[in-house]
């Protein structure tokens, strides 16, 4: 099933004119970011170029995505304004709510019976007003909405600070909070401040260990959390070609850790195959005939510096792993100078849990490879010596890699098979530990890393790396180990080393799943009853607020400024949602 064709091909039949007209206006060539902010705007060109950093634009993005935490209040306030539908298509997705504590499937069903009146509202809401729903364990929003609705060129906000996921299919994909999600869906502009552009040049190829979750691993250490806080960050150049569109993502996600307005990669063939991979030939038709407007001009490869605000470069097929933690996800270490670190900073070096998967790194791609670590050691007589998890990014993915033999591998080496949700990335994970004020150590293929992040301990040390990584210091049992260079213990006593990773960008089967947990929202949704308890201990319905009465409010104080850098927490909603 295609999403939004009709949408797709007018954004396609109006691009040329209007990149044409913004060069024109701008007057130089134009970076694919401009091409895309200036092709979205909502009213006609200004008389003058926007200057970044200084002025506020009204845009018009072409869809609209919630998670199901923040989707709860968003929806109650779009209830009051009196449309029929949303103005443009929208979704829910339900994958916050559901904790990790023993496997999938006793997970998700707890998850449903604890959380059912919140799915029972977020479903009929959706059925009403035209919203497509995504059930519990369908999985997470990042993973659905690049399976499905992400197209090359297309402008999109959601409500989760990892929307930028979608710039992996060359999207400016941006979060937002729930009012502006509800502007967008009652049919307003949306306001922004023009970005600033960081270009990322990127030659080379990668090889053996590294993978995409290096370069932005190696991106966060060069920029540190606050230096993308404003800025589009444009990746380039052939070596951006080289990467799968799953890894493109990967970097897109994690771009989020670094303050950025958003990421995005310029549309090549790797965008091309994913789009068919997923059902969306025609997409990939269709953005193959304006392909040159969803790349930056030529003269901008040519002269990078001359149209970013600030260039990185980096050749990939010189990039090394990095581990980077723990508390902040921008103290990036090369692999080659973990084992020192962990020594030199007095970190704990045994690995007590390690976890891949999440938006962040659960694609195909990433668990092929992870998986073929896995059976390496397995058939080297080496288990997991750390606790060892694995979450899907959703149920294509699950179906998926369960036909191929994946998660039968990782559960024969002890890995635990979670449901397809956020679980342990938001803290939404029943820690299994004897003593909480211990200090002791964890490893992720997630994207945050901040003190009580994944599992509200203080004393855990938590540390990201690419699943690759991650897996191979499971069985490893310590973040002191470098698989490049070191040996493990087998059940023999016989010193054996792991073998590179290896995997598929794109099933070679295809894609499978018999149920991918969609909900196609009512033609007509006017005697649809959304559904609110009145004894609800965590839903309200919400009246419009009445007129205004005249009277200016001055002198307002504020009561809460929060400093850090977080770029925000969704743990009331977490509880209380």
């Amino acid at each position: 099933m295609v999403f939004d064709l009709d949408l797709i091909k007018k954004v396609y039949k109006e691009l040329p004119a209007k990149v044409e007209a913004a060069r024109k206006l701008v007057g130089r060539p134009l970076t694919q970011a401009e091409k895309i902010l200036y092709s979205h705007l909502s009213g006609s060109l200004p008389a003058q170029p926007y200057g970044r950093s200084k002025d506020y634009v009204d845009f018009a993005p072409d869809r609209v995505a919630m998670q199901d935490a923040t989707a709860q209040m968003a929806l109650l306030q779009f209830m009051t304004c009196g449309r029929k539908q949303v103005a443009v298509p929208s979704t829910v997705h339900c994958d916050h709510l559901i904790q990790a504590k023993v496997g999938a499937k006793k997970d998700l069903e707890l998850a449903i019976e604890t959380n059912r009146e919140v799915y029972d509202f977020l479903s009929s809401i959706s059925d009403k007003y035209g919203i497509g729903f995504w059930k519990p364990g369908a999985g997470i929003i990042h993973q659905v909405v690049l399976e499905n609705y992400a197209f090359p060129g297309g402008m999109m906000i959601g409500t989760d600070s990892h929307t930028p996921n979608a710039g992996g299919l060359g999207m400016i994909a941006i979060g937002v909070g729930g009012a502006d999600a509800v502007d967008v869906m009652a049919g307003l502009p949306w306001e922004l401040k023009m970005p600033k552009l960081i270009g990322v040049k990127l030659t080379g190829k990668m090889n053996g260990w590294t993978s995409a979750k290096d370069v932005i691993l190696w991106v966060a250490g060069q920029l540190t959390v606050k230096g993308g806080t404003g800025a589009v960050v444009e990746y380039f150049g052939s070596g951006a070609d080289s990467m799968s569109a799953t890894g493109k993502a990967t970097v897109c996600n994690m771009g989020a850790e670094i303050g950025a307005t958003c990421s995005l990669f310029a549309y090549d063939d790797k965008m091309s195959a994913y789009l068919a991979a997923t059902g969306r030939e025609e997409v990939a038709a269709l953005a193959n005939g304006v392909r040159a407007h969803l790349r930056p001009d030529e003269e901008v490869y040519a002269d990078p510096a001359k149209y970013y605000d600030q260039v990185l470069e980096l050749d990939l097929s010189k990039l090394e792993p990095y581990v980077n933690g723990p508390f902040t996800p921008d103290l990036a270490t090369p692999i080659s100078q973990m084992k020192e670190a962990v020594e030199k900073n007095g970190w704990p070096a045994k690995l007590e849990v390690a976890l891949i998967g999440s938006c962040t790194n659960s694609s195909y791609e990433d668990i092929s490879r992870s998986a073929s670590i896995v059976k390496d050691a397995v058939s080297k007589g080496v288990k997991t010596q750390s606790e060892f998890t694995i979450t899907p990014g959703s149920e294509l993915v699950r179906y998926t890699i369960e036909r191929d033999g994946f998660i039968r591998e990782f559960e024969q080496a002890g890995g635990v098979v979670l449901a397809n949700a956020c679980g342990p990335c938001i803290g939404q994970w029943a820690r299994h530990i004897d003593d909480p004020n211990r200090k002791n150590t964890i490893i992720t293929s997630f994207n945050r890393n901040f003190a009580k992040r994944n599992d509200g301990l203080a004393s855990t040390h938590a540390f990201v790396a690419s699943p690759e990584i991650v897996t191979a210091m499971a069985m490893a049992g310590t973040i002191a180990f470098n698989p490049l260079t070191d040996t493990l213990k087998n059940a023999n006593g016989e010193d054996v080393r792991l073998q590179e990773p290896s995997g598929f960008e794109l099933p070679p089967k295809g894609f499978a799943v018999d149920d991918a947990g969609y909900q196609a929202p009512a033609e007509d949704g006017s005697g649809i009853q959304v559904k609110v308890a009145e004894d609800s201990k965590r839903l309200q319905l919400l009246a419009p607020f009445s007129g205004w009465e005249g009277t200016d409010l001055k002198g307002l104080k504020l009561l809460i400024k929060a400093k850090g850098n977080a770029p925000r927490t969704i743990s009331v909603w977490l509880v209380h949602g």
